[in-house]
């Protein structure tokens, strides 16, 4: 969860760092776009059931990487801000974190003999 905690962080001084640092253009919006973003898979990941919320934050951390393929930009500060944070977003998205219980067991129960939610009662 720790890892999660990190990315929500992330999140947050994306959406913060173009008035930090003074950057307001079409890379202050994706910034604006994409924090909100980052934060609230990284949320929902803190949770054990829902941890593979976290791999969504891999295709942001990647547009983030390659924002300055595909648009101008006229900060160097805040490219670099942008591809500091998207790498290390994606690091911290890889953290899988302890998993310490099963929850439903999914369509594979389904072929199971004795599957964990399923009960008879005497």
């Amino acid at each position: 969860m720790w890892a999660q905690i990190i990315n929500t962080i992330l999140g947050l001084w994306l959406m913060i760092a173009p008035a930090v640092l003074n950057y307001d253009n079409d890379l202050a919006n994706n910034s604006y776009i994409v924090g909100p973003l980052i934060i609230t898979f990284s949320v929902i990941a803190y949770w054990e059931a829902t941890r593979v919320v976290r791999k969504w934050n891999y295709p942001l951390a990647i547009w983030l990487l390659a924002y300055f393929l595909f648009f101008d930009y006229s900060s160097e500060i805040g490219l670099i801000n942008n591809i500091t944070v998207g790498v290390l977003v994606f690091v911290f998205s890889t953290v899988k974190g302890k998993v310490e219980g099963t929850y439903g067991g999914g369509w594979g129960s389904l072929w199971k003999k004795d599957p964990i939610h399923y009960k008879e009662e005497n």
